[in-house]
């Protein structure tokens, strides 16, 4: 084959590569056991822990891990950090009830982080909620650097408990996928306080035509998504993640919407659908549901700060979650119940996300996080597809419009290599 062949067969396989192969973090998953459309994708690389029954034997959960794990039905699963005094570190604790597993509104779990004397470095709560459909729930811990308590290098411990009803006869330990990482203090102090002067209007959610962009099964492999457009099946029962890329100083939007149904006769669903936006850490920061009975319905974030260091200051917590620039992780959820009162879908999603503002520099850190890239926003995420309103998909899509200009560009440096290969093999 001729160098200008293999050159256009690459650009060819190139440019129709799907635009959601951009770059992302983690795309290995493996399905929750009973794997189903509606499985949790917990990732490849997680690490299999025990939950211990006490402090005493907790396992060690490093920064930078993920590990999976199990939560008993009753009591508490112990785990144990080691930690300096310099960083700041975060845990999250995603909980994946069974597909078929009968939930309250009020299960849940609460995930703390607590040091060698019982004293509680920080606490939160994550539960199920009205649409009582069995869904992954996200909780988080951190122990805060430069925090009166808690403020020491050493030990510490993550527990994670079940809250709520624990409904059926005989409930069924939870499965649980577990993250560390830690964030290095400021290089030169900065702001003690959270800006308060924010454009808190909404603008209009983007228009135009949906491209298709069907959603992870998990955090590790949420699908790489930026301003835009996107379309999806979803069914009843079933999650869906998505990673947008959000640098200090953008603020993020999003409406998901669920479409009509056909037939008539279709009874309501309260809670139906769950829009949520994650932070990198994985810390919930907002989320917002509707109602279903067949008809159009949509649910949109409330107005969000720009990403800035100084929001961990705010009163607030859905303010205090936008604290660094990275991969924000919006999941929707459509409850199992829509099923039965309306049909078994698949339904049509729409995900209409805009990222508004200049992206400037953060602050500079006194050494490096724990996992390196965390808390900014990478080459390839700033890849990441943009859609709906003619934008490109980044890399591949730049390729498929340089057309003729980057194969020239391609074909020359071939060329190039060509005349001195022959060059080097005549030279005696």
């Amino acid at each position: 084959m001729t160098v200008t062949g293999v050159v256009l067969g690459t650009l060819t396989a190139l440019t129709t590569l799907p635009v959601s192969a951009a770059p992302h973090r983690s795309t290995h998953t493996v399905p929750h056991a009973d794997a189903d459309g509606r499985a949790y994708g917990f990732a490849a690389d997680a690490r299999r822990v025990p939950g211990a029954t006490g402090t005493t034997d907790a396992a060690l959960l490093e920064p930078g891990g993920t590990y999976r794990s199990t939560l008993p039905a009753g009591g508490a699963a112990y785990y144990r950090l080691d930690l300096d005094s310099e960083s700041t570190a975060y845990v999250s604790a995603t909980a994946v009830p069974g597909p078929a597993a009968t939930v309250s509104a009020s299960d849940g779990i609460k995930v703390s982080v607590q040091d060698t004397d019982s004293h509680s470095c920080s606490y939160d709560r994550a539960t199920v909620g009205a649409s009582r459909s069995p869904r992954p729930i996200t909780a988080w811990g951190a122990r805060e650097a430069g925090k009166p308590r808690c403020a020491g290098s050493g030990t510490y411990y993550v527990v994670v408990e079940r809250t709520g009803a624990t409904t059926g006869p005989a409930p069924e330990p939870w499965e649980l996928e577990l993250t560390v990482a830690t964030e290095p203090r400021p290089a030169r102090a900065g702001a003690t306080s959270a800006p308060e002067d924010w454009d808190s209007a909404s603008p209009a959610p983007p228009g135009g035509r949906p491209e298709r962009r069907p959603g992870g099964s998990g955090f590790g492999s949420a699908t790489a998504v930026g301003q835009g457009v996107w379309s999806a099946g979803i069914e009843p029962g079933q999650t869906l993640f998505y990673a947008v890329p959000v640098d200090w100083g953008q603020q993020l939007y999003a409406t998901a919407e669920l479409g009509s149904a056909s037939g008539t006769g279709h009874r309501f669903t309260a809670a139906a659908l769950n829009l949520s936006l994650h932070n990198p850490v994985r810390a919930l920061v907002e989320d917002a549901g509707t109602g279903y009975d067949g008809r159009q319905r949509s649910a949109a974030l409330g107005p969000l700060p720009p990403v800035d260091y100084a929001n961990r200051h705010a009163p607030v917590e859905r303010v205090r979650g936008l604290r660094f620039a990275g991969s924000h992780y919006l999941v929707v959820h459509l409850a199992a119940q829509v099923a039965e009162k309306v049909g078994p879908g698949p339904y049509g999603l729409t995900l209409r996300v805009r990222v508004r503002g200049d992206a400037h520099d953060g602050p500079l850190y006194a050494g490096r996080p724990v996992p390196a890239e965390i808390f900014e926003v990478s080459d390839g995420e700033r890849q990441a597809p943009a859609g709906g309103t003619g934008g490109g998909g980044g890399l591949i899509t730049a390729l498929a419009v340089g057309g003729l200009g980057a194969g020239t560009a391609i074909l020359a440096g071939l060329a190039v290599w060509t005349v001195r290969a022959r060059r080097h093999a005549d030279a005696p």
